[in-house]
This record gives structure tokens, sequence and C-alpha cells, in this order.
């Protein structure tokens, strides 16, 4: 009887055991499920946002040709491959004319057509206002404005492949200071004159700064309200205080008033140089000034002469349909959505799960060193690096001159079709 009591605690007291191990024995942690892939859209949608309307419309509808014919050529040379061929669609909204509209337009083609990434804005205090809205909406937008300071205010999704202003207004002075020199032409004096706006003011700064360093003597620096009507007086002006060389910021229609100002009085300095890509060299400045125009140069962030497969292509295309080479603007947002194709081939292939994801997206422009491909073939440089605040650290600019009515990049010398003509061919020796 006790044995079998005994019997009867002993198994009492193993089966207690069992329960007892069996609930300090961690559990063995399942594997994690693996992160499922986003659906990817069956279009990639790209905005561009630019003054269709106004008084800068000059400007914008050149970018949003620009910005198609890139769209029309990734597409047609089989889209975004790492998405497995994931073709892009384009969708346009107008600027308008301030930067209010601007904004709004921003806001609008966000909430309407929910884009990966905006192209565009043109006018420096367009993109500051609208890049509030991306950075808030956590949208890319790649700008084609000038003003350094656009890359300066801490915004996290917005780019800036092209050059700054300040480049411009350097490079305008080099053209002038090398020129002179090969053609054996002493520059001792320089007048500076730029629109009121930061992009003139920026631009004047880069030009000031390096002659400044030269220690070339700037004798008058005169500023004007953009929508000037009449220049006859600053050109008086600019003849009393005789310069050798005038570098001028303008922007489209001023640059148009001063160069009829110009012919219409006679005066003319050893050298008109322009700054800024704005006006005078390309085709409707020349058409509008005629003879007014020959010899005059500007600064360009784009080089529609540069010898490259693609480059040639989107000339080429763009000649044959509308008459003429591209220009800044055209250029600046073709090589701007060359920039967002290669930002997407490298998120497709880096992150697979997510590709269209903003910070992802982000994650590859900042990561991209483009030493060849579609983007620096049309980029006048030759390297396309970001910084961390979005600023391309290879900013490329070149000279384009009027010669016999036709504009020609005559600097640096190895990216030249031609060579300078110096002095101004109007200018008289007193």
């Amino acid at each position: 009887m006790k044995d079998r009591k005994f019997s009867t605690v002993l198994l009492t007291l193993a089966m207690i055991f069992v329960l007892l191990a069996g609930a300090c024995t961690p559990a063995t942690p399942e594997a994690p499920a693996a992160p499922t892939a986003k659906a990817l859209p069956d279009e990639i949608v790209v905005g561009v946002v630019q003054p269709l309307t106004g008084s800068f419309a000059v400007f914008g509808k050149e970018g949003q040709i620009g910005a198609e014919l890139a769209i029309k050529h990734i597409n047609e040379a089989g889209g975004i491959k790492s998405m497995g061929g994931k073709k892009l669609r384009i969708v346009v909204e107008d600027a308008g004319g301030t930067a209010d509209s601007a904004k709004l337009a921003t806001e609008s083609m966000i909430s309407k057509n929910h884009p990966v990434a905006i192209l565009g804005e043109y006018i420096s205090r367009f993109v500051m206002a609208a890049s509030e809205v991306t950075d808030r909406e956590k949208v890319i937008l790649i700008a084609d404005a000038l003003v350094p300071q656009i890359t300066q205010m801490g915004r996290q999704y917005l780019f800036r492949p092209g050059p700054t202003a300040t480049n411009h207004g350097a490079m305008a002075y080099q053209f002038v200071k090398e020129t002179a020199a090969a053609a054996g032409v002493e520059i001792k004096t320089l007048a500076i004159l730029n629109e009121d706006s930061a992009n003139g003011r920026a631009n004047s700064l880069g030009a000031t700064e390096a002659a400044l360093k030269d220690k070339v003597s700037i004798v008058t620096t005169l500023e004007y309200p953009y929508d000037i009507t009449d220049a006859t007086q600053i050109v008086q002006q600019l003849e009393k205080a005789n310069p050798d060389v005038i570098i001028h910021t303008p922007y489209f229609n001023d640059a148009i008033v001063f160069g009829k100002a110009f012919k219409e009085t006679g005066y003319y300095p050893k050298f008109l140089a322009g700054a800024g890509a704005c006006g005078y060299v390309d085709p409707a400045s020349i058409a509008a000034l005629g003879d007014a125009a020959e010899g005059i140069s500007m600064t360009f962030s784009y080089n529609p002469a540069k010898d490259t497969p693609q480059n040639k292509k989107f000339v080429d295309e763009y000649k044959a349909t509308y008459g003429y080479i591209p220009t800044e603007g055209a250029g600046m947002n073709y090589y701007d959505a060359m920039v967002l194709y290669e930002a997407l081939e490298y998120s497709g292939t880096n992150f697979p799960d997510d590709p269209l994801n903003p910070d992802n997206l982000r994650a590859s422009l900042l990561a991209l060193d483009l030493t060849s491909g579609p983007a620096v073939e049309t980029y006048p440089g030759n390297q396309i690096k970001f910084d961390a605040t979005g600023q391309n650290l290879f900013p490329g600019v070149v000279v384009l001159q009027v010669q016999n009515g036709q504009p020609v990049v005559v600097y640096p010398a190895e990216d030249a079709e031609a060579k300078p003509v110096f002095p101004n061919p109007y200018y008289v020796e007193k």
C-alpha cells in the first residue's frame, strides 16, 4: 500500500517537473517575415512646374520643352530598367508670374498628381516658395534656378544640378580677362549692371569678387527694375563712367531694351559681356535685337555644342522641331530630368522593396557620382555629384557669343565652336 502511494507521489512530482521545465524553456523566436515589396504604379509621374504665362514665360516654355524631350528619350530607351522598364509620365502646371502663384501651382501639382519629383520653377524666388511645399510633402524638387541661397535654406528634398549665379558672374569676368589678354587688349576698368533681383545681384557679386582679386577697378555699379522700358539714361551714365568692359545681368525683355539703347546711342565699351543666361544670345533675343546683338556674349548653364551622343540626339531633335538650338532653360531641364533618371535607376537597384519612397530617392540622389551617362553627356561639365545641401559640387558654365547673327560657344577654349570676336565689333576707340 505504501509502495503504491509512494509511486503516485513520484509520478505527480515528475509531472510537475516536466511542466515547470517547459515553462522555463525560452520559446524559439519566429523568423521575421520578409519585407513585402511595395507595388509600383503603372507609370511613374514626374511633375514640371514652370512659368508658362507672364513675363517669365519665355524661359518656362523652353524648360517645359527640354523636360518633355528628356522624358520622351528616357521612355524610348526602355524606361527605368531597374524597375522593370517602368515608363515616366510628365504632368505640367503653370507657375504663373509670382512666388505665391508658383507655390500654389506646386501644391496643386502634388495634391492632384502625386509626382515622385518636380522639375523646374526657373525663377529663384519661385523655387524658394515652392520648396516649402515640396519639403513639407517630401517630394523631390530638382531646380533650374541660379541664386546660391536656394541650396542654403536647409531644404532636404531640393537638388540643383546646375551652377549658381555667382559661378556665372565669375565666368563672365574670367572670359573677358582671358579673351582680352589673348587679343592684346588691356582691361583696367569695369562697370557692373544688373536687374534688381537676387539673381542679378548674385551674378554681379561673382563678377565683382573675381575682378577685385585682379585689382581691376569697378568704376560704377548700376541696378534697375527688370521691367524697365527705356534704358537710354542708364546707357548715358555708363558712357560717362567710360569702363573698358560692362558685365550685365539681364532677364529677357530688359536685355532687348538695353541692346537697343546701346545701338541707338552708338555707345559701346570695348566689350559687353552678359552673365546669368537670360538674354542677348538666345534665338528670341537675337530676333528682337537684330544686328544690335552682334558681338554680345552671355554665360550659359548648358552647352549646346557638347560633342556627345546624348547631347547630339537632344540638339538634333530640338532643332528639327523648333528650328533653333536648345536654349538655357531647355538644356537645364533636359539634364535635370536625366539626373532624375539616374537616381530612379539607382533607387530601383539599391532600394528594390520601395524605390519610389521619397527618402530612398533622396538617398539615391545623394549617392550619385556621375562621370558618364545621359546626364553628364548633356551637362556643361564632366561630373555631377551632390553635397549634403543638394548642390552639385562640379558647376559647369560656358560662354556663347552672337557671331553673324548666330549664337556660338566661344569659351572655355576646349568647348569652343569658334574664337571670340574681341573687342565688340561696334566699339570705336576714342
